[in-house]
């Protein structure tokens, strides 16, 4: 049976005939997380309800239309790896691809996509109407229902009940979300939609400890009113590099199809269907480049007041790596410009994006600031720029499934753990979906380690470490980098995938040739000798390449050769690194018995008893990042686990 959309006066009518509906998986928020946990979730055969205020505000991009980048990217193969819909949805609604890095590694090379801003959420609602299993349900959700530590539903805003054996909360920036421009300040989880107060009440019912975080967006100028002969042009690359396998095969077909053809790769009209608006990689448009001048400082600098955020409105803490253009010109006061990079929001969209110059200055003041940029001086702002404070959990009281630790059945995932980025929500919101299902089935849940993807360091670092600000995914963040490359995610994500079971079959096929086909090369290259080195010493030269070796094989596809030539070039790298990952495995698999009580381990010192208490570590590698735990302290928890008894 096909998924269809419901009018919750629908649900409520059956509740008042003396029906409760039931559902495996409940999924609050409908944002990239939401999208992604549910797709999962219904995939994986668990009947799961999709909570949104506004149907077609699901998988929304209420800031920059834009997917990947550093780190970032890596997040958004995994997902794909897994049997996800980011990638898939950027690529088939991508309107501009860039590889960043270029001139690096392949450990920090990333994609990026600038997106079409309307196109991207219709493509993701058509593949959720499409989804069996899985249903969208328009209401405000008040109460989180428990019995008994225990999950067993929802109430929403009008006393309606749900019934469900897990629920995921997926908020975003809604939950007691309070909107900034200059001196005034509205309620909203974003720009003219309804804030949640209750679903916080409700968590600290629960004695979950909540937070405040700030993010922003800068405002939106009206296309046709920017001067782009000023700026300098940022075209998208050719053949466009893809986030998704899907979209990797189309254009692999189309060559073979088409290998006579001349021009462009594609030319052709938008179609009408929101699956496939056009073939991806189509008809690319270019982002452009300007930047702030003296003139931009001296108004922000004399308007600061002006400002929510410096004239003490806002309390909250904002995100580190991507601050506001007022913090820019306060805190790198040295700087006489910014750069400030002119996306466009789609194809038929008229409003353009000015990545940099976030801000929650006064309505006067902004037009003022974006009018003084070079190639700005005519704009018009459509939307304004603001600034949102709203409500995280602390992610520590989760365990690395996203369950919580406290209210069995209960999983958070995307801004709500504290997180910034579509990407890093998205790869919460798969883990979550696929261990609620996981959970509904009595299976053991999917943990991904720090060892094997950058969604297990995310996750790893929220519910060891927690975070007092929005926390952005970097490469180094990563220990294991050289390992967790984009390029390498569907190797690493195999085993998993094939559990799930959701993943594209061919695609799960392909990857086990691949991964045979790399595995027998290797074993021929280091087979064949010429003067006196193997094909594979003389491949692993710093100029050379699989192309050039006398003895190639010309079959073989470039993803097999880019894995055998990043192979043999940083092969004593990858070596030393997969040591380091058994040795610390040995610490991973030390479960942390539930018997085991800090408080009355008088050998630990009182730091670390209250750090440890509180984070409640799964095991001996989780315990040993704790922050101000030391090898003592480790080699004192693993006596004690061995003895079987706390002292």
């Amino acid at each position: 049976m096909m998924s269809f959309w419901i009018a919750f006066s629908a649900v409520s009518a059956l509740e008042n005939e003396g029906f409760m509906r039931k559902y495996d998986v409940i999924v609050i928020g409908a944002g990239h997380a939401g999208s992604e946990a549910a797709l999962a979730a219904a995939r994986m055969g668990a009947r799961t309800a999709l909570m949104a205020v506004d149907r077609t505000a699901i998988a929304r991009m209420s800031c920059n239309p834009s997917i990947g980048g550093i780190a970032k990217s890596h997040i958004v193969f995994e997902v794909d790896a897994l049997g996800g819909e980011m990638a898939r949805n950027t690529d088939y609604t991508g309107i501009q691809f860039r590889t960043l890095n270029t001139s690096k590694g392949p450990a920090v090379q990333a994609h990026r996509a600038q997106c079409d801003k309307l196109l991207y959420p219709a493509r993701m609602q058509a593949v959720v109407a499409q989804t069996e299993h899985l249903d969208v349900l328009e209401a405000l959700v008040s109460d989180i229902l428990h019995q008994n530590g225990r999950i067993t539903g929802i109430q929403t805003e009008d006393g309606s009940r749900i019934a469900g054996s897990t629920v995921i909360i997926t908020a975003g920036t809604f939950m007691r979300g309070l909107i900034h421009i200059g001196d005034q300040s509205t309620p909203g989880g974003r720009i003219g939609e309804k804030a949640a107060y209750s679903l916080s009440d409700s968590l600290e019912a629960l004695d979950f400890r909540l937070g405040r975080l700030k993010t922003g967006t800068p405002p939106r100028i009206h296309k046709d009113t920017v001067n782009y002969d000023v700026m300098e042009i940022q075209p998208g690359v050719q053949p466009p590099p893809f986030f998704s396998w899907q979209a990797r095969r189309e254009c692999e077909m189309f060559h073979v199809e088409q290998s006579s053809a001349k021009g462009d790769l594609f030319h052709v009209e938008q179609s009408a269907d929101p699956m496939r608006p056009w073939p991806p990689g189509s008809d690319q448009i270019p982002c452009h480049l300007t930047h702030t001048t003296e003139k931009t400082h001296e108004i922000i600098r004399d308007n600061l007041e002006s400002s929510a955020m410096y004239a003490g409105r806002i309390d909250a803490t904002g995100v580190r790596y991507c601050p506001s253009i007022e913090d820019k010109i306060v805190k790198f006061s040295d700087k006489s410009s910014h750069h400030v990079f002119i996306e466009p929001e789609g194809r038929v969209n008229d409003l353009v994006y000015p990545n940099g110059i976030s801000n929650c200055l006064s309505e006067e003041v902004q037009i003022k600031m974006v009018r003084s940029i070079p190639g700005l001086e005519r704009a018009h702002l459509v939307n304004l720029a603001y600034a949102i404070e709203y409500d995280y959990s602390d992610p520590t009281q989760l365990c690395h499934s996203l369950e919580a630790k406290s209210v069995e059945g209960l999983f958070f995932a995307g801004q709500v753990n504290g997180t910034t980025g579509y990407e890093e929500a998205a790869g919460q919101g798969i883990v979550a979906g696929v261990n609620a299902a996981l959970k509904v089935r009595g299976d053991a849940p999917m943990i991904l380690g720090r060892g094997e993807s950058y969604i297990g360091v995310l996750i790893d670092d929220l519910v060891t470490k927690g975070t007092d600000e929005p926390y952005r995914m970097f490469t180094s963040r990563a220990e294991h980098r050289l390992l967790l490359r984009q390029d390498n995610a569907r190797f690493r994500m195999r085993e998993h995938a094939g559990r799930l079971g959701f993943a594209n079959t061919e695609f799960l096929a392909e990857t086990d040739r691949f991964a045979a086909e790399i595995v027998e090369e290797e074993r021929r290259l280091e087979s064949i000798r010429v003067r006196g080195k193997t094909l594979k010493q003389i491949l692993s030269r710093p100029d050379a390449v699989y192309s050039g070796l006398p003895e190639r094989n010309d079959t073989l596809h470039p993803e097999v050769v880019q894995q055998i030539e990043i192979i043999a070039t940083y092969r004593g790298y990858i070596e030393r690194e997969r040591r380091k990952i058994q040795d610390s495995q040995q610490l991973e698999t030390q479960t942390i018995p539930t018997w085991v009580d800090y408080d009355r381990i008088a050998a630990l010192r009182l730091e670390s008893r209250e750090k440890l208490q509180r984070i409640l570590p799964e095991n001996l590698g989780q315990a040993s990042r704790i922050s101000g735990i030391n090898p003592a302290d480790i080699a004192i928890l693993s006596v004690i686990i061995k003895r079987g008894q706390n002292p």
